[in-house]
């Protein structure tokens, strides 16, 4: 990969999609993460209207590294930031639920799920709100791998106006972010998607991502890590699937 030309075209892409939507700027999600700090950085390049949101939502680390790290990128790159706490307002809504959720529920994990999902969903209506206030586009954070296999929560964080990095691998969104000189502590530590205390990605899929971008690229991978990519991809199938519409 060509860092320096695919940086260029990229932030041109930015400038496109702003200028044929008629956007004033761009506002993305800051977790302090790899992905949302590359985006940040593409916007930057593209626009100087760029807003950069940490919303921390009951986990702890969101209060520690995850905020340190976020402002760090800002500042480096040069990024406003501004922080919306979720906190309360999740609390409000699992209180209002009541136990809603468990009637009928398949099993106490699939309650779980449903809760840890909150936090995206949150987060995006937070970013939408923010957005159409400002008459700014929503920028999405994922990268390739966590679209192959589905690790991302429809309408959460899957939910977003563009997205500058779909097409890239994390080896390649590392690449890039030590290329644009990125702080060396989100480049160094593991990603997160700080849905709760200590969780990391790689041990919530069960796969490296060195192994999921290695399946993208259509590398060969032992028989065991193949097949746990591929339940992966199966089982979330329906959230890269365009929404059902009868008639369609």
């Amino acid at each position: 990969m060509d860092i320096q030309t695919s940086v260029n075209k990229r932030v041109e892409w930015i400038k496109k999609v702003l200028s044929e939507s008629g956007a004033k700027g761009v506002i993305y999600g800051n977790s302090g993460g790899k992905d949302c700090t590359l985006v940040g950085a593409l916007c930057k390049l593209a626009t100087d209207n760029v807003l950069g949101v940490i919303m921390p939502c009951q986990s702890s680390v969101n209060y520690r590294g995850d905020r340190d790290d976020a402002l760090l990128a800002g500042e480096k790159f040069g990024i406003r930031q501004t922080e919306v706490d979720l906190t309360e307002t999740k609390r409000a809504l699992m209180e209002a639920f009541g136990d809603a959720l468990e009637v009928d529920a398949v099993s106490e994990d699939s309650v779980s799920a449903a809760l840890t999902n909150v936090n995206p969903r949150l987060r995006m209506t937070a970013l939408y709100a923010m957005a159409q206030a400002r008459g700014y586009l929503v920028a999405g954070t994922g990268n390739a791998c966590e679209y192959a296999v589905g690790y991302f929560t429809k309408w959460g964080d899957g939910a977003y106006d563009f997205n500058p990095i779909a097409d890239m691998t994390v080896p390649e969104v590392y690449e890039m972010l030590e290329f644009l000189g990125a702080p060396e502590s989100i480049i160094s530590k593991a990603p997160s998607a700080g849905l709760y205390e200590g969780q990391t990605d790689e041990a919530e899929l069960g796969v490296s991502y060195a192994d999921i971008s290695a399946y993208v690229k259509g590398g060969e991978l032992a028989e065991e890590k193949a097949l746990r990519i591929e339940s992966l991809v199966k089982r979330t199938e329906h959230k890269r699937r365009p929404v059902l519409r009868y008639g369609e």
